[in-house]
């Protein structure tokens, strides 16, 4: 048979097979013309140059506002309590007027889903721009770059500071900016453990040194976590650590708005006066200048082509936009497009898959509102006495016995009502009328007797009904279980 098949490979079949892999690029690795060497190197230390331009201006706002709900959000107060407490001791969620428990967990899948379509809706049209504008490891990697900056000053400072023998300013600065950095991340940590621990009184009995071993713990964990993503290994996270840059090439066509370089524009490279004309000289607009690379926290070279480590944010497009003016050349060489435009072929924003993403969406959507609005803040869970299924009172009636466990899953002490139905003629020996606090559990200890001659069999279903008093509020709920006769 394998004699069979290797004679059936016939030069078009092996032509076709080749066709249909993905022809590879050859990527150039900028050297330094000096000494030939590469300038940036895997594991090399990228000293970030500072860069200003709209899109920075843009990414640095949306990292203020985003920052900004990041600290501020635990500290609200909504109703006498913490608006927003993941608090998992306690097994409950509370978002504002909300409170989420562990019934609610279709509730929480459909958050997520939800979630997970719009990323992918985003990154189908915009690309990256999660991880350029809004991921935290990004926004935290760029403020500990910003104390780098204030501290040890701009990024061939910086270079040449490391590149010092120890001394006395050398050491004082390192010193000042770790010791910032660790500040910054104690706060950091302190913030995020405000989701779980009332805000508050974790920041009293940190402070006051008054906190618990685990509590204690779970800070020193965070601190270093952030101190050490944010601080030492940055774009090493988002290129071998975070899936998303692994997975994101599925979501992408060549209609989604990546940065890209212009190569039949920028090519070829090379530097020239300003007053020189390039085209004369056979030269593209690019001038070879590398800003781009510098200013690239991951360290990349964008000319090389669509890349998995750019996150998208648009420093090269800022930083090549700044030579361009000083040039007098057209905007652009760099910039967000697709590569259809690139192509000189027709772009498609509106297409198959952003269609396929957004219905998509509508219908999580519809189904994250149609979980919110048919949400009972109630829930009844019923166990019986087990010792003794059913036993005959002093009326000889049969009696049942059962425990009632009522969670109020609403911000608000209420009144409910109980009742039973199923069987006729029941007694109901114990409390009809409870009051049950904001978020939480009673227990009521309950039995139900009835004449045996109302009991068609030895196991008979009859029904719990528990329901508000309140008439504004029609929160209503029934749970089945079981009575049982005397054999």
């Amino acid at each position: 048979m394998r004699a069979n098949d290797q004679s059936s490979s016939t030069p078009e079949t092996k032509k076709a097979v080749v066709e249909q892999h993905i022809p590879v690029k050859n990527v150039n690795v900028a050297t330094n013309k000096k000494t030939g060497k590469a300038r940036y190197k895997p594991g090399d230390t990228i000293y970030v140059r500072n860069i200003t331009g709209f899109f920075q201006k843009l990414r640095q706002r949306i990292n203020l506002v985003f920052f900004g709900l990041f600290l501020i959000v635990p500290w609200l107060q909504f109703n006498g309590h913490q608006a927003v407490l993941f608090d998992i001791s306690e097994q409950r969620f509370t978002i504002f007027n909300l409170t989420l428990w562990p019934q609610d967990l279709t509730l929480l899948a459909w958050i997520f889903i939800f979630g997970a379509f719009v990323l992918f809706f985003v990154t189908t049209f915009l690309g990256r721009v999660w991880c350029g504008y809004t991921c935290p490891q990004t926004v935290w990697t760029f403020i500990f770059i910003w104390f780098e900056e204030k501290i040890e000053g701009t990024a061939n400072q910086r270079r040449k500071l490391d590149a010092q023998k120890r001394n006395v300013n050398k050491l004082t600065r390192k010193t000042l900016k770790h010791s910032a950095w660790l500040l910054f991340s104690l706060l950091t940590a302190m913030t995020f453990a405000g989701y779980f621990s009332p805000m508050q009184e974790l920041f009293i009995n940190v402070f006051t040194l008054n906190t618990t071993v685990m509590m204690a713990g779970i800070l020193a964990f965070f601190t270093f976590a952030t101190y050490g993503n944010a601080g030492f290994m940055r774009e090493t996270v988002c290129l071998h650590m975070c899936p998303y840059a692994r997975f994101q090439s599925a979501m992408f066509d060549k209609d989604t708005l990546t940065v890209s370089y212009d190569a039949k524009r920028g090519e070829s490279r090379g530097p020239r006066g300003r007053k020189q004309d390039h085209k004369a000289m056979g030269l593209g607009d690019c001038i070879d200048c590398n800003l781009c690379v510098e200013v690239c926290p991951t360290g990349i070279d964008i000319r090389n082509g669509l890349q998995y480590e750019c996150i998208n944010c648009g420093a090269c497009v800022d930083a090549c936009s700044g030579v361009m003016s000083k040039m007098n050349y057209e905007q652009g060489l760099i910039r967000y497009t697709t590569e259809h435009e690139l192509e000189g072929k027709k772009v498609h924003l509106v297409r198959s898959k952003l269609i396929g993403y957004a219905i998509l969406l509508v219908i999580m959507s519809s189904m994250l509102v149609l979980e919110i609005v048919n949400r009972v803040p109630l829930s009844l869970d019923i166990m019986r006495d087990r010792t003794e299924l059913a036993k005959e009172n002093f009326n000889g009636d049969i009696e049942n016995v059962y425990t009632l466990k009522i969670l109020n899953m609403s911000q608000t002490d209420n009144t409910y009502k109980l009742s039973v139905k199923g069987i006729d003629n029941t007694t109901w020996h114990g409390e009809q009328e409870v009051v049950v606090g904001a978020a939480k559990v009673f227990t009521l200890p309950i039995s139900i007797s009835v004449d045996p001659y109302e009991l068609e069999s030895y196991m008979n279903d009859i029904t719990f009904v528990i329901e508000q008093v309140d008439p504004k509020d029609d929160v209503r709920i029934e749970q089945e279980s079981r009575f049982f006769n005397k054999r």
